[in-house]
C-alpha cells in the first residue's frame, strides 16, 4: 500500500487494523474496510462531502445503469491507453460505481490495484463494504494521502482536483482520465432554471504536468418515467438547489427527458 500521513507526509504501515507512521500517527481502519486519513484539523465541516441523501440518490440512479454507457467508454479508453497499468486510482470515487467497473476491466488483464478517494464517509461506506477488493480512503482531492509517483492510471469524474496535486501522484507516462460535462449537459434543466441558459463551453482541457492525447464526447438522451428515479435525478444533480420543491413535483409527475452529454478527455503525464 501507498498510503503517507496526511499530518507528516511519512510513510503509513498497516498493523491489524491501523495505519501508523514513525512519528506515530494513527488511523484505524473502520469497520467497512476504508480508512479515514483525513485529520479533524483539515475538515472544513463536521461532516464534508455529498451528504446521506445524494449519495443514497447517486447510488440509486447509477445502479439502474443510466450512465453506463459513459462508463463503458472510459473502461474502453483505459484498456486502451493504460494496458500495461497495474496500479490505479479513482478521484471522488463517491459510493464505487466506476471504481469498480473499471476495476472489473482492468483486472481481467492482469494484476490491477485499485485505489479510491473520496471526502464523503458516507459515500465510502458504502463503497468500502460492496467493493472489498477496492483500497478506499477519506480524504481531500486536493491534498491526497498518497505517495508521490503511486499510479499508471487516474480517473477523475467530475471531481475537482489540483493539477500539481494529480501530477505529485502519477508515474511519468500515466494515464489519466477525466469525465465533465458536455455543451448539452443537463440541458433540459437548465432551461427551467435559467432564463438564458447556457451551454458548457466546449474546448480542451489543459492540466498542468500533463499533454492531451484524446477527447471525445458521449451523447444520448436520457429518458425516465419512474417518478423515483426521477427524484433520485434532480437530487443527485447540483441543479437540485435550485429547483423550488413545485418545480420537482411537476417533474416527478410525468415521465421526464433531457440531454447527456459527457465529455471524456485522455492525458499522459509528461
Amino acid at each position: 500500500m501507498n498510503y503517507r500521513c496526511p499530518i507528516c507526509q511519512q510513510p503509513l504501515s498497516l498493523k491489524q487494523t491501523t495505519w501508523s507512521c514513525s512519528n506515530n500517527h494513527r488511523f484505524d481502519c473502520a469497520k467497512e474496510g476504508y480508512v479515514n486519513l483525513l485529520p479533524v484539523q483539515k475538515k472544513r465541516s463536521k461532516d464534508p462531502g455529498d451528504n446521506k441523501e445524494m449519495m443514497f440518490a447517486r447510488r440509486e440512479f447509477l445502479n439502474k445503469g443510466y450512465y453506463q454507457a459513459m462508463s463503458d467508454r472510459v473502461n474502453q479508453l483505459a484498456a486502451e491507453y493504460a494496458a500495461q497499468a497495474t496500479s490505479g486510482l479513482d478521484i471522488g470515487c463517491g459510493e464505487g460505481y466506476y471504481s469498480h467497473r473499471l476495476h472489473q476491466v482492468m483486472s481481467q488483464r492482469g494484476a490491477f490495484t485499485l485505489n479510491g478517494v473520496d471526502i464523503s464517509k458516507s459515500a465510502l461506506k458504502y463503497a468500502a463494504k460492496r467493493y472489498p477488493d477496492i483500497d478506499f480512503c477519506v480524504a481531500s482531492s486536493f491534498e491526497m494521502p498518497f505517495e508521490d509517483e503511486s499510479f499508471d492510471l487516474m480517473l477523475r469524474i467530475y471531481a475537482p482536483s489540483l493539477d500539481a496535486e494529480l501530477r505529485r501522484v502519477a508515474k511519468s507516462g500515466a494515464t489519466l482520465i477525466t469525465v465533465s460535462a458536455g455543451p448539452q449537459h443537463h440541458f433540459a434543466l437548465k432551461e427551467l432554471i435559467y432564463d438564458n441558459p447556457r451551454s458548457h463551453p466546449d474546448i480542451i482541457s489543459q492540466i498542468a504536468g500533463f499533454t492531451h492525447i484524446y477527447s471525445e464526447r458521449v451523447e444520448q438522451r436520457l429518458q425516465l418515467s419512474d417518478s423515483d428515479d426521477i427524484q433520485h435525478f434532480l437530487t443527485m444533480t447540483p441543479y437540485s438547489w435550485k429547483l423550488t420543491d413545485e418545480q420537482k413535483r411537476a417533474l416527478m409527475s410525468q415521465p421526464f427527458n433531457c440531454e447527456l452529454d459527457f465529455k471524456i478527455e485522455v492525458f499522459c503525464a509528461s
